[in-house]
């Protein structure tokens, strides 16, 4: 029993499968992050053509998204635990500050446009900003998806690992305590 799930009761296609449409699901998180930020920059760049410091920043903000989001499909292709720990670093920032920027998109619509030193009308610039702020909203929602499937592959991962690479017929018999052995080979924030 590895933290409370019985390997012996459960068959080994059925891990292998709940895996693979894990790994779908946040392959598709992840494509679906890339779009929205990326809608985001080009509805950024149609507030003002070159943007201004505040304009700036929330350009690298969505970039910095759109890296994560690569990140993370490299780590799920790769299967390696090189992308896994800058993934998670860069989800959670990104989501933090694009949840913060969307909070201020619409609560504060009218000063955010004037720190961005908007061409366009006020009244299509509010237009064009709560529909980015909407999307940075869809952004929010979607990094702490990724994060929760980023986890739940990982877990998978180790699962099956500690069950091929045993050799004796009960592979994994513990109690539902987590060892400190079974958290060595984790990358951080779960090393020991």
């Amino acid at each position: 029993m590895a933290m409370g799930l019985d390997l012996d009761a459960i068959p080994q296609t059925t891990i292998t499968q709940t895996h693979y449409h894990t790994h779908k699901m946040f392959l598709l998180c992840n494509y679906i992050l890339l779009g929205a930020a990326s809608s985001c920059v080009f509805l950024t760049l149609s507030l003002r053509l070159f943007p201004s410091l505040c304009g700036a920043f929330l350009i690298l903000l969505h970039v910095v998204t759109i890296a994560g989001a690569v990140s993370g499909c490299a780590a799920a292709s790769s299967g390696t635990n090189r992308w896994y720990a800058a993934h998670m670093v860069a989800t959670v920032l990104t989501a933090i500050f694009q949840g913060s920027v969307a909070v201020l998109m619409f609560t504060r619509t009218s000063d955010f446009l004037g720190n961005l030193k908007s061409y366009v009308r006020e009244k299509d610039g509010a237009v064009i900003l709560k529909l980015a702020g909407g999307l940075c909203i869809v952004i929010f929602c979607l990094e702490w998806v990724a994060l929760t499937l980023a986890f739940f592959l990982k877990y998978y991962a180790y699962v099956e690992a500690a069950h091929h690479n045993s050799s004796t017929p009960n592979p994994i018999k513990r109690t539902a305590k987590v060892h400190q052995e079974d958290l060595k080979d984790w990358p951080w924030p779960f090393q020991v």
